[in-house]
Parts: C-alpha cells; structure tokens; sequence
C-alpha cells in the first residue's frame, strides 16, 4: 500500500511552523493512543481530571532508615543490646548483630500528631501535610537493583523510568524546557545504576531525563550557542532536511522524529535554562527559608536545588527529582550517602540536616503560592534498614518493610498508612509496594496506571507491570 508522507500531520506542522509545531504534537500524541505505530503506544491512559500537574521525587539514596524517621519503635528501646527475638533473613553483608535502639527521639507533631524523629526538625513543622506509607516493600535488597525497581518498576536496566512514563502520558506543558528533570548540585551524582535509571527505555527518546547542575553555569554543558544565532538556525535547518528526508525514506520512524523533537528542545532551551536557574530575583526572607546560604556546603547546595524544583514547577516541568549529596561520614558514598552500615547515628544526622530545610521550605513555599495541590512530592528511598545493628553502629539494608511519605496533591495529610511488626523488621499491616505507590502517584496526575502502556517486544507493557493499586486510603 502507498503512503504519501508529504501529507502527514508532522509534515504540515514542521512546514508551517518551522518544525516547531512537532513538539505540540509530540505531547498531544503522548495522551492519545498510537496503535498503528511500531512498538509505539497502546494507550496514554490520560485524563483532564488528574489534580497532580507536576511531581518532585526527593530520592534519599542509600536506604533511609525508617525505625529512625518516621516509624517510632519503642520496643527497640526496651530490647536495645539482645539478640532479635525473631528469626532474621539473610542481609547484604551478613554481619548481624542485637537489636539496636534508635538514637534519634520521636514526638507527636502538628494538629495530627503524626510522629517524626529529631532527624528532622523542619519536617516537623510541615507534619501536617505529609502523608507516610509506613509498610513498603520492595522485592530487592541491593542499591542498584533497589535504584531501578524504585525508579522503574524493574530490578534492571533498560524500562522507562517513572518520570519517563510521566512525561510520556501527560505530554509537555511547557515546549522550552524538557518535561523530565533531573537536578543535581555540588558532589551529587547518580545513585548506583547511573543515568540508566533515569531513562525513557523503550519510550521515545524525548521523554528521557535532562541533568541539569543546579549550582554550574551553564546548568547544562553547551546549551549556550557557540555560534551566532543566525548561524546556528542555518545548522539547525540543514540537519532538519536531512532528518526529514531520512524520516521519509524509512516511512516514518519514531527514533528519528524523537532525535527532531530533542534537537528543537535544546534549541529552546538556549533561553529557557538560565532564565529558570537565574536565582538572583529571588528574596532574602526566600534565600533564609531554604537555606541557599547555610554554611554548610552540601546543605546549601541541596537547597539550591529544592528551589530550582519550585521554579521548574511554576514553568509547568512534569517530573523532578532531586540528589542527595555525600557527606563523607559513615559508609555512605557519593552513589548512596544515606547508607550507614556504621555509625548511623552521625551519618543520618548529617544527611538529615542537608536535606530536612530545604524539603520542609519547598513544601512551605508551594503551599504559599497555591501550587501544593497541584504538585505531589514523594519522598523515599530504594529500601528501609534493619532495627538491629550491623557490626556496632550500623544497620544493614532492609527490603521488607520501610517508610515512604506523600505531600501535596490531593493527599490526605498528617496521617500514616500500614505499619511494620513491632521491631520494624517486616511490614504486616497493609504492605505495600513500589507498584502500589507510582499507581497511586499515576492516579492522581489523572492516569489510569493500568492503562497506561507501551507496545514493546510484543507486549504491552506499563510501570506498574501486572501488579498495582491505589492506594485510596491516603487521598482526600
């Protein structure tokens, strides 16, 4: 059968408006179902009713302890310094010790009373508005493996990540800047697995994550022109013809109209980027509130980010995710800075204070410029933590049952969800899993999760795989 490709919707709009209406398209092609495409959309899943517009993952890589944030045990206290009186699994590295009191105390905060640890002063202040998940699961017990299930749905390279599928079945609300973020500042770096994690997979390639380096200028390498802009559009118009032609010849193909869509951001983004990371008009009461001038560094550069996400979210950006620096204490590294197999107490206190104010103002300033309803944060990290020790001072990793918390979005806030046995060892009450929590996620940007699909390998295939369900009890 002949196709005539002169006549196809991305011709007429890249003929009419200089390529640029094939982003518009892009995103209206990422709510609307694609059968006939190759390996391309089932099904967006999208809906107009979604409260959610944008979601920022604070990621605290590394594996928060829960028994020491937001899941008090006082039966570590009674059994501090004896032998667990349960049977214990097999752990990471198998140097298991008694059980081990939290050195962090707990008190009741907010109208809710919910209860969080003296890890986090500032969060505190903002109780009320947090939604924990005190039963989560995961299936790995692994920092990489842990990294990509938690980001992906999968305990390996190669599936989209969450902010991938987001970006994919909300399509762009802004066409200057890309619609997934990384942020990244200081000795940040990617959690184990690498940028992998932060992939589109199989998704088309417009939809993978953008690094930008919140403290660096420019914040992302080369987005400033090297070439007059006259010059530059010449170039621009040149490999566009040829991509066309190429598009053309294999009769159509969404690696090359997604590599188009990539090139026509970065040209969008040469304005777009440092008009959004140019802090400068920023108030001083904004400045204190997160904490950009703190005198600790990595603080201060973690705030930096915390507040980038603020302005990412006014221009519309549909996921962000924020790093963890490290801080050279404990056994934590630059990879994962929340992983104490020692000295937990001086590492999650140090971890604790880099990201609490930063976390707490954001949620503070949303909230202050009508954004919080509109804009879920999730904060979590791949795994929990054992209630007894590695070696003396450490705690080793813990996959069956930690903390997760939701704010903003529709959540309900100030209250908890499910529960861990009385140690904290294993989830018993409601357990949940990472499928569970991007299908709530999914389901308050507007997105039926299981309808959310991609067609790849002959199967259709979604974030939640076949597993999944809201978790309603948390909304209001």
């Amino acid at each position: 059968m002949f196709v005539d490709h002169r006549h196809s919707r991305r011709d007429w709009l890249r003929r009419s408006s200089s390529g640029f209406g094939l982003l518009a398209l892009a995103g209206l092609g990422a709510r609307t179902a694609s059968a006939a495409a190759p390996s391309g959309a089932a099904s967006s899943g999208a809906a107009p009713s979604g409260k959610v517009k944008t979601v920022i993952l604070c990621y605290m890589s590394g594996g928060v302890s829960h028994v020491d944030s937001f899941d008090p045990k006082p039966k570590l206290k009674e059994l501090h310094g004896t032998p667990m009186p349960v049977e214990v699994e097999r752990t990471q590295f198998n140097n298991n010790g008694n059980v081990f009191a939290s050195p962090f105390e707990f008190k009741k905060c907010g109208q809710s009373g919910l209860e969080i640890s003296s890890m986090f002063p500032q969060l505190r202040e903002v109780a009320d508005e947090l939604s924990v998940i005190r039963s989560m699961t995961t299936p790995v017990n692994e920092h990489a493996q842990g990294n990509f299930a938690m980001h992906s749905g999968f305990p390996f390279l190669g599936h989209p990540s969450a902010g991938a599928w987001i970006s994919y079945g909300l399509g762009s609300a802004n066409d200057n800047l890309p619609s997934y973020v990384v942020l990244q500042s200081g000795r940040a770096t990617a959690p184990h697995g690498g940028v992998g994690l932060f992939s589109s997979g199989f998704l088309p390639a417009q939809h993978q994550a953008s690094i930008l380096k919140a403290d660096k200028q420019p914040a992302v390498p080369n987005v400033q022109p090297a070439q007059p802009t006259g010059i530059q559009s010449e170039w621009l118009d040149f490999v566009r013809r040829r991509d066309e032609g190429f598009r053309v010849e294999l009769g159509g193909n969404q690696n090359v109209e997604a590599a188009i869509a990539n090139y026509e951001t970065a040209f969008r983004m040469q304005s777009a980027v440092p008009d959004v990371c140019d802090i400068s008009g920023e108030s001083e009461t904004t400045r204190k509130l997160y904490g950009l001038d703190d005198p600790d560094a990595e603080k201060a550069a973690y705030a930096r980010q915390a507040l980038l996400a603020r302005r990412l979210t006014e221009k519309g950006v549909r996921f962000i995710e924020l790093s963890c620096l490290t801080k050279g204490v404990g056994a934590g590294g630059a990879a994962n800075p929340w992983d104490q197999h020692g000295d937990l107490e001086k590492g999650h206190r140090a971890m604790g204070h880099q990201v609490d104010q930063p976390i707490a103002a954001l949620i503070q300033d949303l909230k202050a410029r009508g954004l919080l309803e509109q804009t879920l944060l999730v904060f979590t990290g791949e795994f929990g933590r054992t209630p007894f020790t590695q070696g003396s001072n450490g705690r080793d990793h813990n996959p069956f049952g930690f903390s997760a918390w939701l704010a903003g979005g529709g959540v309900k806030g100030g209250t908890t969800y499910g529960a861990t046995d009385e140690l904290g060892y294993r989830a018993v009450d409601k357990p949940a899993s990472i499928y569970d929590l991007w299908a709530t996620v999914l389901h308050q940007t507007g997105i039926d999760h299981k309808a959310l699909t991609y067609r790849y390998a002959g199967r259709d295939v979604r974030l939640t795989d076949v597993h999944g369900e809201v978790l309603h009890d948390i909304l209001a």
